[in-house]
């Protein structure tokens, strides 16, 4: 029986052979892209205004005038900056059916009324604009630490040459994210111009805490003892009251980060249904809640270097050696106080444990450690032991507090320590969340969450609305 076939053997250079691409540019991101395609196997060409004078590209390439270059491939990379478009409109019939590939950048976000893709669509209308390669830097490119800007977004009219993109993009062990048309280039190019849009509202949340905390134990611990008491304790400032805030600051935003659950499960409770959107800053404060977290391990962090360092200050040492040296002079000796040895060692267990799985949850929100478990495994590291955790630390915070809350001391000018104000949230949540629990809250609310409606007013106000609309668009 023959075949009329023919075998290509895997040896075959025809598997590996790809095609030239051009390159408008020679600045960093050109050379470094068309350095990282050499090294996937492409032929390229480098386009020049003045090919004699750029002796910087990689060995291998080849550079011409852009008309020259331009004739050589399909597939052509402006990595231009918007300014200097002008000139393509002269080379009109040489680009007639090509695919041109916008990388650039912008300065600030939405720059221009239209986004660089758009207005190089509007420059040259006979050829087929593909907006790529923007997210991505030239150092990451030439270093090959494309671990951090692997995803690599794409968007453009033309299927046939948003693909032939895409196949560039996984053939540089990338990973391209089609985003649709041409149209999603503007938020394409303000993406690399964001600066940690999700962690925004964390730090600022946080440093706002820290500098209340830091206000309110200057006013409390320095210039009460200072006024009061003529004593001079400034260089509280250097480690006693940063250890004050680093604890405060991480109770209180790891209990904000299962806050916002507690208010869902109630809305949800509340309205019968989880086919309801939820207020605009709820989504934004559930959206943010692992960034809020990952703070709040940063400051427990702070907290347990600030503790360790407690042994070896001036200031302790000085005050353990005078007091000992009174108890040699008075002939007198303290028995152990075994409520005080209790309450000393709990207080440290119950931070070790705190702080344990504190650092558990941080690692499992890391996408190489998530990635790697089923949802139910996240699920019961997140929250349930995430409960745990804010449980662990809260008693920790309490137990450090023991009976202090009752002496008349511990209220200069009539403040309270800091260490309360920090049970104010966390205590709440514990609380809501232990009411959730309940069987008669807990059943109705996994229900709605599988998909089961109260028939409720609010309910039927929703699919009213709904009903409505679609009878408008009609």
């Amino acid at each position: 029986m023959e075949k009329n076939s023919t075998i290509i053997p895997l040896t075959s250079d025809l598997l590996n052979k790809k095609e030239t691409v051009c390159i408008f540019g020679t600045g960093d991101f050109g050379r470094s892209l068309g350095y990282k395609m050499l090294q996937c196997g492409y032929s390229i060409v480098y386009g020049s205004r003045n090919p004699q004078a750029s002796g910087l590209i990689p060995e291998g390439a080849t550079i011409s005038s852009h008309a020259e270059a331009a004739q050589m491939a399909n597939v052509i990379i402006i990595a231009i900056h918007r300014g200097h478009y002008n000139f393509l409109e002269s080379l009109g019939e040489v680009l007639h059916g090509k695919v041109l590939v916008d990388v650039s950048n912008n300065l600030k976000t939405n720059q221009y009324p239209e986004s660089n893709a758009e207005y190089l669509a509007q420059l040259m209308p006979n050829s087929k604009v593909v907006k790529a390669f923007n997210t991505v830097s030239a150092w990451a490119l030439q270093s090959g630490g494309l671990d951090a800007s692997r995803q690599v977004f794409v968007c453009g009219d033309d299927h046939k040459s948003k693909d032939k993109v895409m196949e560039i993009v996984r053939s540089l062990g990338l990973t391209p994210v089609d985003k649709g048309s041409l149209l999603a280039a503007t938020e394409i190019e303000n993406y690399p111009l964001r600066l940690f849009p999700m962690w925004k509202y964390p730090i600022l949340l946080s440093l706002g805490l820290s500098a209340f905390v830091l206000v309110y134990s200057i006013i409390r611990d320095v210039v009460y003892n200072y006024v009061e008491k003529d004593k001079k304790y400034f260089f509280f400032i250097a480690i006693s009251i940063p250890n004050r805030i680093c604890p405060v600051v991480a109770l209180v935003l790891l209990a904000l980060v299962y806050l916002p659950g507690i208010f869902a499960a109630i809305l949800q409770l509340y309205r019968g249904t989880k086919y309801s959107r939820f207020p605009n800053w709820l989504d934004q404060w559930m959206l943010c809640r692992k960034q809020l977290g990952l703070v709040a391990l940063a400051y427990a962090f702070l907290h347990v270097l600030y503790t360790l360092v407690i042994p070896i200050r001036y200031y302790v040492r000085w005050r353990i050696g005078s007091y000992t040296l009174e108890q040699a002079l008075n002939n007198r000796t303290n028995p152990l106080n075994t409520e005080n040895a209790w309450l000393s060692d709990s207080y440290v267990a119950l931070g070790i444990l705190g702080f344990f799985l504190f650092v558990l949850l941080g690692i499992t929100s890391l996408p190489s450690v998530s990635n790697s478990v089923n949802w139910r495994e996240f699920r019961f590291v997140q929250s349930y032991l995430g409960y745990l955790t804010l449980i662990l630390c809260t008693a920790h915070t309490l137990v450090y507090g023991g009976k202090r809350f009752l002496r008349p001391s511990s209220y200069p000018w009539g403040l309270p320590s800091i260490y309360i104000f920090s049970l104010i949230i966390p205590c709440i949540v514990l609380v809501m969340k232990f009411f959730l629990i309940l069987p008669c809250l807990d059943r109705p609310l996994t229900q709605i969450r599988q998909g089961w409606e109260r028939k409720s007013k609010y309910v039927n106000h929703i699919n009213n609305d709904e009903t409505m609309k679609e009878s408008s668009a009609v």
